[in-house]
């Protein structure tokens, strides 16, 4: 699936790749929506009827990650609702073996994420992932999500990279088809981001269900 002596550059995702995506998909479709039903006296199903209503309307788009778009939006403090629930926030299996595996190999390793800021700090500071990578690129920071495809002129502006020498791994279809467009060679779909979701198709993507399949030897 990898030829590892022709790569240089290792992007990887954050929620769904490195992280179990159970944090993310219970904090927005059942924790938000309880928080959001109690400060509006709504039933709860109406709640989160109308939420996923709105995330629909943006996914895909900055805003759909921003922490701060969904603050005002809603009225909640979204970041702090965040740390209510982070005793849910994991990193998924074998994720530390293949960062420390890719980077003893001497490949630049960098996490490349639409989280928000607010959101990567604290997934960062929870997981102590920071000191197993190379660099860490924000979306927000650039302006643009991975879905743009001008995303990737703007990262080979702050994290120059050879697109035929390069690997990203992330469990978005829609994302891994930009990158795809733009030219990198090395693809990898997750295909259970969430742990207690449903297994995803590949969908055209070479794709694995953990990181011990392409550890490098």
């Amino acid at each position: 699936m990898i030829d590892w002596n022709r790569i240089d550059t290792v992007f990887l995702d954050m929620d769904g790749t490195l992280l179990d995506l159970h944090f993310d998909n219970h904090f927005w479709l059942d924790y938000v929506p309880r928080r959001y039903a109690d400060a509006r006296h709504l039933p709860l199903e109406q709640a989160r009827d109308e939420l996923l209503q709105r995330y629909r309307s943006i996914e895909g788009t900055l805003q759909w990650y921003c922490v701060d778009h969904w603050s005002r939006e809603l009225g909640l403090d979204i970041a702090l609702l965040k740390q209510e629930v982070d005793h849910l926030i994991a990193v998924h299996p074998h994720v530390v073996e293949f960062l420390d595996a890719v980077r003893g190999r001497g490949k630049r390793v960098v996490l490349v994420t639409n989280a928000h800021q607010k959101s990567l700090a604290l997934k960062l500071e929870k997981t102590r992932l920071g000191g197993h990578l190379d660099g860490v690129v924000c979306a927000h920071d650039l302006g643009l999500p991975k879905e743009d495809a001008a995303f990737w002129d703007k990262l080979q502006q702050v994290e120059p990279f050879d697109p035929e020498r390069t690997l990203f791994v992330d469990d978005s279809r829609p994302v891994l088809a930009s990158a795809r467009s733009y030219g990198i060679r090395w693809l990898i779909r997750i295909l259970r981001p969430d742990t207690r979701g449903p297994l995803r198709e590949a969908e055209g993507f070479d794709a694995i269900h953990d990181f011990s399949e392409i550890m490098p030897g």
